[in-house]
This record gives C-alpha cells, structure tokens and sequence, in this order.
C-alpha cells in the first residue's frame, strides 16, 4: 500500500496544483472519483493489467470516460496510460483528498458513540474539536453499542478514545499482570 502511496503522490500533486491555478478543486476531485470507479471495475482492471499498451488503455479509459472528464482531465489520464499508472487512480483520489482537506483547513473526524448524538452534542463537539484542531470539522457520525458508553473520535494519525469499553480493557488488563 505504501508503495502506491508513493507512485500517486507526485500525480495527485500535480492535479491537486494544476486544480488550484485553475480555481477547479471541486471539479477535479469529480473527474478524478469518476475515473478512479472506472480503474476499479474488474473489466476494465483486467484489460489495464493484461498488457495492453498504453495507446489501447488510453482509448479505452477515455471512451469510457467520455465527458466526464474535461480536456484537462482527459490529458490527465493520457499522461497516467503512458506511465502505466491508471491502475493508481483510486490512491490518486485519496492523495488528492487529503491535499483539498489541508488546503482547505478542513478535517474529517469519525465519531462513534454508543447512542445516537443529540443535535447539541454534535454541536459542541464539532466546536471543541475544531477549536482544538484548528479546522473546520465535518463529523462522520457512528454508533456502536459495544463501547457501552463514552465517545471514539478519529481523525488522521489523532485516536481519542473514551469509551467506557476502553477503560474496562484497560482495568482487566492492569488486573492481570
């Protein structure tokens, strides 16, 4: 996974740039899902994979495209067949992602409770953790049951958990040693 990572990095960069001069962020991570769910269709993934060359690729991918992609985009994937590398779209869109949320001082935050969120709690939740993370917050809201009660917040590397099922692992844990 690492080693995709590092192959997309510098085409998302790229994208992510180009999007930026062209003040079309939002339009370019469209193109980029779309022809991210196009690579991942077990068709076109075995025709990608079995050899073809990468004029045969590029017509394909762009067929299928069609219009959803721009001439922008449609460059875009032309430079991704060449290299071999439309395979790598979905880590693209992942790269390119993460590019927007940074630029855009955003942070998407996966909350898991053990009972729905009142419309207050999401509230002051979404204020204490844009305060602390210094961005704007969009929650992804679940609910799990088993953590009994308490909060499981995510976000990037940032893992808080307080949970009342964390804290008796915890307690069973210094019991036994």
């Amino acid at each position: 996974m690492s080693e995709l990572t590092t192959v997309a990095r510098p085409y998302a960069k790229a994208a992510f740039d180009f999007a930026v001069e062209a003040n079309a962020i939002d339009h370019w991570l469209e193109m980029l899902v779309f022809a991210a769910e196009v690579s991942k269709d077990d068709t076109i993934k075995g025709f990608l994979s079995g050899g073809a060359s990468a004029e045969q690729a590029q017509d394909l991918f762009l067929k299928v495209c069609d219009v959803q992609l721009d001439s922008n985009g449609q460059n875009f994937v032309k430079v991704l067949a060449e290299n071999g590398r439309l395979l790598v779209l979905p880590q693209i869109v992942i790269q390119f992602s993460e590019l927007k949320a940074e630029y855009e001082k955003t942070a998407i935050v996966d909350v898991t409770s053990a009972v729905e969120l009142t419309a207050d709690k999401l509230t002051t939740l979404s204020a204490a953790l844009e305060k602390r993370l210094a961005r704007k917050v969009k929650l992804n809201c679940n609910v799990d049951a088993s953590i009994v009660s308490g909060l499981v917040i995510k976000t990037g590397d940032m893992v808080i958990d307080g949970s009342v099922r964390n804290k008796l692992n915890r307690l069973a844990t210094a019991m036994q040693s």
